[in-house]
């Protein structure tokens, strides 16, 4: 057995400088990352680490970068995490990229940012090269900590010393969203480390954990919580290779924690039940879910081969980015894994709710954390209305948009723009986007996602995104689901050779199937089949803009023909 030492209270933190330094204190000789180089997982300790931040630091400070806005763009990866760490610990604004942004929204975010460099992986030095800043690639990292070092040993520690103000913007995140339009998000070292300190009430986790990297570290969910709370409690960090190569790391790294999103969540668990019907003990497995009923430790020991399979330390999992399916969150709990999400934007650093790993509900968002406050703003008929937040990881506002920053926090709330309830447990539930939801004639809302939820059950539908056009002759909206074919449920079924009019019935059916769910205002009128995959920003979320417009034709043509 491990012993267990105390571990940095981020409650008492100052800064993200401050974390640095007691994590390094208390966890010196422990991993704080692995990094897979020629084929095999590299250590570094805490230590290693502290002094390849510090070093780096004093060198850019020495070049004149003090109070510099630097952007970083690259893989997940210790150069990156040291780029972060050494801006964001007094010398600067560090500025996340996501690394397949376009050239000409790099230039944009450059210009907006007033970037003065830019810190990338050596593959996109060719797209960082354009902007017309100074260019450092990951691997010059290294050369520029040497001579931090020999800095740092003829006494130049001005960088060390340097004062930070909590309460200044120290991140500067340009959010993509659905629209297209991207809002630059100003958070402070105040707004990270009082969200550092509300995971740690919210969950179990300590200097035991290892946590697989597989989110993209330019998103807060993944900068915040795999990154600088699993740092904060003494973890370790390994990076995975890339999607494609999560199985094989799983069994590599052995993680004990993982941070997603629901697409991942639920391409897992399919996959371990797929793999279970193949064996043909679907009825054994259930039979066994009931028979250990809550016991997890049970669950682990019954349910061994399939932990074995994810790396045999797997415990728990938080899913976050967007709604996750209740069943698979309570499938993968039935097979022995702790599964729990989340509810937060970019604007509230990026925590807002999320469900106790001892008290939770697998429909609901989350509950508020200890010292922020959730309240539903200008309550609907329906009991739904609009989520405000309110607590210090409110961000600083949007930059350069007063106008925006002042529409978005009233009062120290911070208005979400999403719609949902909180039930009497206290436990909050989404119900929709504020800009997405349709208002029938009779006042009734009818919200996208919660049919989108429903359309994309089917194995047969890959994504759906929901539109209300107005039908003048009834005077009302027709609601109209825009539904993508999932290839490879069509090719399994039916074969290569599947028909348009095969598609039409599976699409007629999951309609069908969604309307036997909903209140009669809400049901599906028709649906238009789309050729192509929807476009998505960097966090796979489908970008809402033009879909509506784009399948008008084809609704117009089956409304003629009904």
């Amino acid at each position: 057995m491990v012993k267990k030492p105390k571990y940095y209270d981020s409650k008492k933190c100052d800064n993200i400088r401050s974390m640095l330094r007691s994590s390094e204190r208390l966890f010196g000789s422990r991993v704080a990352f692995m990094q897979k180089e020629n084929g095999a997982y590299q250590e570094t300790t805490y230590s290693e680490y502290r002094d390849m931040v510090e070093e780096l630091g004093t060198e850019l400070y020495a070049r004149g970068y003090a109070g510099s806005r630097i952007i970083v763009m690259g893989d997940n990866s210790l150069e990156w995490a040291t780029v972060y760490m050494a801006t964001v610990c007094g010398l600067g604004v560090i500025v996340p990229v996501d690394k397949e942004i376009p050239d000409e929204e790099l230039q944009n975010i450059a210009n907006l940012s007033e970037a003065r460099a830019i810190f990338c992986s050596s593959h996109l030095k060719e797209k960082a090269d354009k902007v017309g800043i100074d260019t450092f690639t990951f691997d010059d990292i290294y050369s520029l900590i040497a001579s931090g070092a020999k800095r740092l040993k003829c006494g130049e520690r001005d960088y060390l010393r340097l004062p930070i103000n909590n309460d200044a913007m120290a991140i500067l995140i340009f959010t993509s969203g659905t629209t297209g339009v991207s809002k630059g998000v100003m958070l402070s070292n105040r707004n990270i480390c009082y969200t550092l300190s509300e995971i740690g009430t919210m969950i179990q986790a300590d200097c035991t954990d290892r946590v697989l990297s597989v989110l993209p570290m330019h998103h807060i969910y993944e900068a915040t919580c795999g990154f600088l709370f699993v740092l904060s409690i003494g973890g370790s960090i390994a990076f995975a290779e890339g999607l494609r190569y999560i199985t094989r790391n799983i069994q590599e790294v052995k993680p004990t924690a993982m941070f997603c999103v629901p697409i991942l969540l639920e391409t897992i668990y399919h996959k371990i039940w797929a793999n279970i019907k193949r064996k043909g003990i679907e009825r054994k497995v259930r039979n066994a879910i009931k028979l250990t009923g809550k016991n997890m430790k049970l669950k682990r020991r019954v349910f061994s081969e399939i932990h074995d399979s994810l790396g045999g330390n797997l415990r728990l999992i938080i899913s976050g980015g967007a709604a996750a399916d209740p069943m698979v969150i309570k499938g993968m709990r039935d097979l022995g894994f702790l599964t729990l999400q989340g509810y937060g934007l970019t604007e509230c650093a990026p925590i807002a709710a999320v469900n106790k790993d001892d008290f939770y509900r697998d429909d609901a968002a989350g509950l508020a954390t200890p010292h922020s406050v959730l309240d539903v703003y200008d309550v609907q008929n329906d009991g739904t209305g609009e989520i405000r937040v309110k607590g210090d990881n409110v961000m600083l506002g949007y930059y350069g948009d007063p106008e925006l920053t002042a529409k978005t926090i009233r009062g120290g709330w911070l208005y979400t723009g999403d719609l949902g309830y909180i039930d009497t447990d206290g436990f909050l539930h989404i119900t929709g986007r504020k800009k997405n939801v349709i208002v029938t004639a009779g006042g009734k809302n009818v919200f996208p996602e919660e049919l989108e939820t429903y359309l994309c059950r089917s194995e047969f539908v890959d994504d759906a995104v929901v539109v209300g056009y107005v039908n003048e002759a009834k005077g009302d909206y027709d609601i109209v689901a825009v539904l993508y074919p999932n290839e490879a449920a069509f090719t399994e079924t039916y074969g290569r050779g599947y028909s348009q009019g095969q598609v039409e019935a599976e699409f007629a059916k999951a309609i069908e199937d969604t309307n036997s769910l909903v209140q009669d205002y809400k049901r599906i009128h028709f649906f238009v089949t789309r050729q192509e995959k929807f476009d998505k920003n960097s966090s796979r979320k489908i970008r809402r803009a033009g879909v509506a417009e784009e399948a008008h034709a084809e609704y117009l043509r089956k409304l003629a023909r009904n």
